[in-house]
């Protein structure tokens, strides 16, 4: 398929994100829980003047039936870009499958998946478009 590039306002707000975890990381460095990171994460981006949402339902339809069990994202920036965040030791192809089916669910163009039990950031974020 070929999609359209993404908005200057997307590459914007993706800059941001792997500046806060580049940030996070340097601060705290890995080995803790994914928990802190995410809401260190939080907090940065929000000093940033970005709005972040945490732990947000994704609904899901199978064949007209809208399920009870909810997916949840991480974080959901400016209701654009969808971040998961991990702290393990291995980045297992599931979470790549993961944030895919949450990015085509939730008709967002624009993820991360960043794994913070890394000794450089760079080695932890994983960028998917679709």
């Amino acid at each position: 398929m070929n999609y359209e590039p993404l908005s200057d306002e997307l590459e914007r707000i993706g800059k941001e994100i792997v500046d806060s975890a580049y940030c996070v990381l340097k601060e705290l460095g890995p080995g803790l829980l994914e928990s802190v990171y995410e809401e260190c994460m939080i907090h940065d981006l929000r000093r940033k003047g970005l709005k972040v949402e945490q732990q947000v339902c994704v609904p899901i339809e199978f064949d007209g039936h809208l399920l009870t069990n909810k997916l949840r994202i991480d974080m959901l920036i400016e209701d654009k870009v969808i971040v998961e965040n991990k702290a393990g030791v291995d980045m297992h192809p599931l979470f790549e499958s993961q944030l895919l089916t949450y990015l085509r669910l939730g008709k967002k163009r624009l993820g991360y998946l960043i794994n913070y039990n890394v000794s450089l950031i760079k080695n932890g974020i994983k960028r998917f478009v679709i």
